[in-house]
């Protein structure tokens, strides 16, 4: 059994002394020290929730923890150290080999046979390896050590099984801004660990824009809130818009150009597209392209778009997408994004078809499922004598020479498959004058077939 102890904070916010703490960047001097003082992360942090009465009753669990950059990871790792009275080590999956991690993982079982537990906390825990991984399975069954990893890609993927079979996932939000404001402000006014002896002034408006260009990462907020207040120093201590300027200069947003992220985005794009928004279309183009999204992918998904989600029901849409990707490839970034974008109102905007897509899918199911079916005999030519004596091109009818341009008697398929059906275009736009096409046609093609059987029936017969 875990014995339950008191969290007591230590004095200073850490165990370094208060004679560094002046040294630490602002941000990791004002980490949280209780569940208390935590910003975000409502849901999973709220009183009585599981984990937080595990936390606060120093029952820890091993755990992955999963969010965005930011949202409290490593906080709440040390903080399950804290409340738990357990030794905390950190290795980072980044800059870690696996000599290190056997090194700490010798340590924790010392402490484990001394009677104390260790909080071992791995960071970008999806960096290592299946093997790697594999190394921590032991400790974590023994119980010398309470695993902690923290990722920012989905573990379904980044971990093995193994490993997440022996851990509890916890997944944490990216921060809101009404919540890094309030982390902000708590700096502000902390004299002890923050800002608060240093007189420094700022409006709400100016806080509000800090914590927007935070883009839900209170530790890049903080971070920010430094840089401004040192360079107010000069100012009189009052962070201006000219002071903003300069430090939000450079304001980027998390984008994970090979993460779970960018494909959720991709995600959301192509089906805004599907769904003719070509609003919500636009937004997630300008994400991808804000994020440095390669170009050359966006033309790609696009010209996709157009075939799988407009097709036949407007066929301009394929051209558009090819201009368009042209149209990049000769002006570059930022002009070329124009055509992206024109191109992305388009394909939302017009009318949508799938059948294509469901056709061509359906061809390639039988192809698979069928094997190698024969040509028929009237459709294979026939250049030798042989081939002639064999039967091949035999009663075959030249279309253009048949009643309306149609042999509507003659079938296309391999004699053991019969007739198939792939396209059935749907009641929109171009498809819409095609399916009617098709449906004449094909209602000729079935009658000519049931006459034609029923008159060699007959001859049969007679």
């Amino acid at each position: 059994m875990p014995r339950k102890t008191t969290f007591q904070p230590p004095a200073g916010g850490d165990l370094l002394s208060r004679d560094n703490e002046a040294l630490r960047p602002l941000a990791e001097r004002m980490r949280p020290r209780t569940l208390d003082e935590m910003v975000g992360q409502k849901r999973l942090l709220a009183t009585g929730s599981a984990l937080r009465r595990a936390v606060e009753s120093g029952r820890i669990h091993s755990m992955i923890l999963w969010g965005p950059p930011g949202c409290g990871k490593t906080t709440l790792a040390l903080l399950l150290a804290r409340y738990a009275d357990a030794e905390f080590r950190a290795v980072s999956a980044v800059l870690s080999g696996l000599p290190e991690v056997r090194q700490v993982l010798a340590e924790a079982g010392q402490r484990f046979a001394g009677g104390q537990r260790t909080v071992l906390f791995v960071d970008e825990v999806h960096r290592f390896n299946k093997a790697q991984q594999d190394a921590f399975l032991p400790h974590i069954e023994r119980g010398s050590i309470v695993f902690v990893g923290a990722t920012t890609e989905n573990p379904s993927f980044e971990l093995n099984s193994a490993l997440l079979s022996r851990c509890r996932v916890h997944v944490l939000e990216a921060v809101s801004a009404a919540d890094i404001e309030q982390a902000l402000r708590h700096a502000l006014t902390d004299e002890t660990r923050g800002l608060g002896g240093e007189g420094i002034a700022v409006e709400d408006s100016a806080l509000a824009e800090i914590a927007g260009a935070a883009d839900g990462d209170v530790r890049r907020a903080l971070t920010l809130l430094e840089i401004a207040a040192e360079l107010a120093a000069d100012e009189g201590g009052r962070i201006t818009e000219q002071t903003l300027l300069q430090v939000l200069a450079d304001r980027t947003r998390r984008f994970d150009k090979g993460g779970e992220q960018f494909y959720d985005q991709i995600s959301a794009l192509h089906k805004c597209v599907r769904s003719s928004n070509p609003d919500a279309a636009l937004y997630w183009l300008a994400r991808m392209l804000d994020g440095g999204c390669d170009p050359a992918y966006l033309a790609r998904r696009l010209t996709r778009m157009a075939v799988e989600d407009i097709g036949l029901a407007d066929p301009r849409a394929l051209q558009m997408a090819i201009d368009a990707w042209e149209t990049y490839d000769r002006l570059g970034s930022p002009e070329g994004e124009l055509a992206f974008a024109q191109l992305t109102l388009y394909l939302a905007s017009t009318a949508k078809s799938n059948a294509g897509y469901a056709a061509w899918n359906q061809a390639r199911a039988d192809v698979r499922s069928l094997g190698t079916q024969d040509v028929p005999l009237h459709f294979r030519n026939a250049p030798t004598r042989l081939m002639k004596q064999l039967g091949y091109g035999k009663d075959y009818q030249y279309d253009h020479d048949a009643e309306d341009g149609v042999a509507l008697d003659q079938t296309g398929f391999p004699d053991a498959m019969g007739e198939r059906v792939y396209y059935r275009p749907v009641p929109r736009g171009l498809e819409l004058k095609l399916g009617e096409k098709l449906d004449r046609l094909r209602a000729a093609r079935a009658q000519a077939r049931g006459e034609g059987q029923k008159a060699e029936e007959e001859g049969k017969d007679g």
